[in-house]
């Protein structure tokens, strides 16, 4: 059996649809909320490199006013 076929059955599993189904709400909202509400829908900066300290810096700051929010910051 191919590794495609034996993940075609992985997903279609039961099991495998509740997993697959889980990536879509934890995953998107990150997405959703740097591009629409911080405006960060595009790099700035060209190059592999760059770009990925850039969505790095991106996600920090994403993951740095979770607390703030939350009242943590008093």
């Amino acid at each position: 059996m191919s590794y495609i076929e034996r993940m075609k059955r992985a997903i279609d599993s039961e099991r495998g649809r509740q997993l697959y189904g889980g990536r879509f709400a934890t995953v998107e909202p990150v997405f959703g909320k740097l591009r629409y509400n911080k405006g960060l829908d595009r790099f700035t900066l060209r190059g592999q490199k760059k770009v990925d300290t850039q969505w790095k810096q991106f996600c920090l700051v994403h993951h740095i006013e979770k607390p703030a929010h939350h009242g943590y910051a008093q």
